[in-house]
């Protein structure tokens, strides 16, 4: 680590602690807005089905470009087919059981604070007329299973350009039954673990990123590295395609955070303010710290470093001051980028496209900064909110490492070695799975 990136780094820390007592003095004057519960309200369903198609951007096309950009041009359809294939999927295991196991109370003691029922397999009891809150149940069942189309489509990128196609499928459905399930029910079933523990995870930090990062994590070291990587040159093939990729998250991000207060109401428009402002601080620190180190602010440090902010501010976008965001954005920008970059290399795992630095390390920081950047602060305090963040994010680590382990041993004896040969990996999963190659033989 370079002198002048270690004056960078204690300087921020420094920063952080400062704005830290501003912080404090804004959590005690702001208040949260009330959340209807009554009859239908019609301006909160038109949000929430244009918060859902946000949250659909986000993985058709967003993730595909940003991770199909990212990869080798021989790789980019295989990443475009998985996203896609991925989003077919979940829909279906949402509907038939994933919704009743996520939502529904389940049963009693310890086993009903881990998962749900069944009472709503298939969507039984979902009518018409349903109501969830002021917008209709079947909006809420859309807008969530938008969630668990993109959780497991952000794994992908962690193993990218060496997993055969159908051991992504098996093992991205058993981790999204075993982990994402289980985690959606603690968190936000209302009945769940989370909830006993007072956990805050507005819009997905343990549920969607942390889970996620674990999960590409444990897969690339159990899965092994490219052919070739660290010394073979394995460059982005299309900056351009991760930038426009980058630019969709951004914006259905919107969906993601703001969408997650279910109402259009002051909270969902603080949320939406607070995402933006972590965003672009998360930009900003992720390039100054790359112009110091490398010399260039590059078009894919903004682009990574705008995903760590919207990742990092997941959590806390419901609950956090402006203060709070802007320190979230700053803290994600430069941690990610640490373990992105300088962690990875002295570890020597093949996390292709940084999920696990990203979603992971990034998940981690906005779960814990959410207990102490608060607009309103809890009866019990931040220090025991801060608690029950660690607790939820320990737990979190430890259920989807577990799971994640069980998945793939299970798909990679169905697929006997879910590996691709190297040959296969030579040629590139465009031709050697799916037949096509995205630019033609001739380009």
């Amino acid at each position: 680590m370079t002198r002048n990136l270690k004056k960078l780094i204690f300087g921020a820390l420094a920063f952080l602690a400062l704005v830290g007592t501003a912080a404090a003095e804004e959590a005690e004057a702001a208040t949260h807005a009330p959340h209807s519960h009554g009859p239908l309200v019609p301006g909160d369903t038109a949000w929430m089905i244009v918060a859902a198609v946000l949250v659909l951007l986000m993985t058709l096309p967003g993730l595909s470009l940003f991770y199909g950009g990212l990869v080798r041009s021989k790789n980019v359809l295989s990443i475009l087919m998985q996203c896609f294939v991925i989003a077919a999927v979940m829909s279906i295991l949402w509907v038939v059981f994933g919704y009743s196991l996520a939502s529904t109370e389940g049963g009693e003691g310890m086993m009903g604070k881990l998962i749900g029922g069944t009472d709503k397999m298939m969507l039984k009891g979902v009518e018409a007329d349903s109501m969830s809150g002021s917008i209709p149940e079947s909006v809420f069942v859309v807008f969530q299973m938008t969630f668990i189309i993109i959780t497991p489509a952000l794994i992908v990128g962690a193993f990218a350009e060496r997993m055969k196609f159908s051991a992504v499928l098996i093992f991205t459905t058993l981790w999204a039954i075993g982990s994402y399930l289980p985690i959606w029910h603690m968190a936000w079933s209302g009945v769940g673990l989370f909830g006993d523990w007072s956990v805050i995870d507005f819009a997905g930090g343990t549920v969607v990123h942390i889970n996620a990062g674990i999960a590409g994590l444990v897969v690339c070291i159990m899965l092994g590295k490219r052919k070739g990587y660290p010394t073979s040159s394995m460059a982005p093939h299309n900056v351009a395609y991760t930038v426009i990729g980058a630019s969709l998250l951004w914006v259905g991000w919107f969906g993601f955070n703001a969408g997650s207060q279910l109402a259009a109401d002051g909270t969902a428009g603080y949320a939406m303010l607070v995402t933006q402002i972590a965003t672009a601080a998360a930009v900003l620190a992720w390039i100054g710290i790359e112009w110091i180190v490398s010399g260039k602010p590059t078009a894919v440090g903004a682009a990574t470093g705008a995903v760590a902010g919207l990742v990092a501010i997941t959590p806390a976008s419901g609950s956090t001051t402006v203060t709070g965001a802007l320190v979230i954005g700053i803290a994600a920008g430069l941690v990610c980028y640490i373990f992105a970059t300088s962690i990875k290399r002295a570890l020597g795992y093949d996390d292709s496209l940084d999920v696990f630095g990203v979603h992971g390390i990034g998940g981690i920081v906005g779960a814990i900064l959410t207990g102490v950047f608060l607009r309103e602060v809890p009866e019990h305090g931040i220090g025991v909110q801060v608690g029950a963040q660690i607790k939820s994010v320990l737990l979190t680590i430890v259920w989807s490492g577990v799971v994640s382990v069980i998945a793939f041993m299970i798909a990679k004896v169905l697929t006997r070695g879910g590996r691709v040969s190297e040959d296969e990996e030579n040629s590139g999963l465009d031709v050697t799975y799916h037949g096509e190659e995205a630019y033609g033989s001739d380009s």
